[in-house]
């Protein structure tokens, strides 16, 4: 099926995930009260059969033995529909690439299918019931029968609903997470080959509601990634959990799938998912003017709004801070709040009410923005947002940004005391003077903040799950209602 391959993660007596080996030898392990939910989540998944080779097969089946016995129907995470949605699709993707599935593997496969059939979280929607309509698609084309082919169109069924309504007009996710972006990217390139390996069990205009979703999420995920080849982190973003942009690339030519915009513009305005991406020279700016994510679920937003990210060169310069849990507590609610975020605060209070781990109380939104590519070469966005009316019915706080060569300038206007606005640099830059810091290959940046006061503070960058690095960011306070921030590099 030569699908995308995943980096190894189980071995003979431990397995790996999320920066975190643990020993599971035990059987208990599957269900362990004192592990990460996540962590355990990704053990039922079964990504490692997508690092397989051909001398790893019988650990593999060894492995999907082990799990049968050990995981009897219906109990515990494995059974969990997201986890076992994951699951039935890499070990028919492995049977696909070689791998020799024996009939008790089958039947819990069918058994498997069977179950979450009768799961489908219509509840949760969003990514969750997009991963149970491709499962069953898998399992449909996989076997033979009545059954099998029931399965096949509650999926099909699903996803023609689903496609249109999870992937906007300009070909971002609606969850306005680059990561899930990448996963669902990924998730309609398995079902194109899935099509191509069982040819003529799905109409041509199932086929074709895929096959042209795909080339406008490819555009999208161009957009919303750096010049180190890695995604912007703004809502529920990691390295590491989804395929490399350019894995998925990758992935799309061996399946002859074109891009819409083989060659970046330099100011592209994502209108309807609401990112912007600007590009001068090397420098790239991707700015978040976009609603946190879909009304009914938006458990993967982050309190982000009017954050960006920019990069000179293939080094990142100002980050957001990125997630590394999904464990609920002090630590994931301080991910999500807007303090972890290049973006303006009001006091102790974030731009939308995030809480609880994935939930979001009252929602900031956006009230205008507008973009344009002036004719002194420079590009100018500009965004507004109600997050902090709750506070003070006046309190919009709207931001520009000005890219030019060598300079961006970020203007803050917010008619209310207390705001700080936050610009946090990557670990790897170094502070040479009181506003004044050089990368790694020599380029030195400089912030100069007019209409109020700057001090630097510490902060941390999370690009991956498991990891929290220590890092610093410049805190500016308006004095009035009005401030700026430049930004310039040599």
């Amino acid at each position: 099926m030569a699908s995308i391959s995943r980096t190894r993660s189980v071995f003979t007596d431990s397995a790996e995930f999320l920066s975190e080996r643990r020993n599971i030898q035990h059987a208990a392990i599957w269900n362990d009260p004192s592990v990460g939910k996540l962590w355990l989540y990704n053990l039922h998944y079964f990504d490692d059969l997508l690092a397989s080779s051909a001398s790893r097969r019988e650990e593999h089946r060894a492995f999907m033995d082990r799990w049968i016995a050990e995981n009897p129907p219906a109990g515990g995470n494995g059974w969990e529909p997201y986890p076992t949605s994951l699951r039935i699709v890499n070990w028919i993707k492995w049977s696909l690439e070689g791998g020799d599935i024996h009939d008790n593997a089958w039947q819990s496969l069918a058994i498997q299918t069977r179950w979450l059939a009768r799961r489908i979280e219509h509840h949760l929607l969003a990514n969750h019931l997009f991963v149970n309509a491709k499962a069953l698609v898998f399992a449909g084309l996989a076997s033979r029968g009545g059954e099998a082919d029931q399965w096949l169109e509650c999926g099909l069924r699903i996803l023609r609903q689903q496609i249109p309504e999870q992937v906007l007009t300009d070909g971002g996710h609606f969850e306005r997470s680059p990561m899930y972006h990448a996963l669902i990217l990924e998730d309609l390139l398995d079902l194109l080959n899935a099509f191509h390996a069982w040819p003529n069990r799905v109409s041509s205009s199932d086929v074709l509601l895929v096959e042209r979703t795909v080339p406008a999420m490819l555009d999208w995920l161009a957009a919303m990634t750096h010049p180190d080849g890695q995604i912007a982190l703004f809502n529920d973003a990691a390295f590491g959990i989804a395929p490399t942009p350019d894995e998925i690339q990758q992935y799309a030519q061996r399946l002859h799938v074109p891009m819409h915009r083989p060659v970046r513009p330099a100011l592209l305005d994502l209108v309807d998912s609401g990112y912007f991406s600007a590009a001068v020279d090397n420098a790239l700016l991707l700015v978040d003017a976009a609603p946190i994510g879909p009304d009914m679920q938006p458990g993967h937003a982050h309190a982000d709004t009017l954050s960006f990210e920019l990069s000179i060169g293939a080094e990142r310069i100002i980050v957001n801070g990125g997630t590394s849990t999904y464990s609920v507590g002090a630590q994931r609610s301080l991910e999500r709040s807007t303090s972890s975020h290049s973006t303006l605060q009001v006091g102790d209070a974030d731009s939308s009410e995030v809480w609880g781990g994935f939930r979001v109380a009252r929602r900031a939104r956006i009230i205008s923005r507008t973009s344009e590519c002036r004719t002194d070469g420079s590009l100018f966005m500009s965004a507004s947002h109600d997050g902090y009316c709750r506070l003070r019915r006046t309190a919009v706080h709207a931001r520009t940004w000005s890219l030019s060569s060598g300079s961006l300038t970020v203007r803050d206007t917010m008619p209310m005391a207390g705001a700080l606005s936050r610009f946090i640099l990557h670990p790897t830059l170094v502070q040479v003077g009181e506003m004044t810091f050089r990368t790694n290959h020599g380029v030195v940046i400089s912030l100069e903040v007019c209409g109020g006061a700057s001090r630097v503070s510490s902060a941390e960058y999370r690009p991956r799950f498991g990891h929290r690095i220590g890092t610093v960011c410049v805190e500016a306070i308006p004095l009035g209602n009005e401030m700026s921030v430049t930004i310039r590099w040599r």
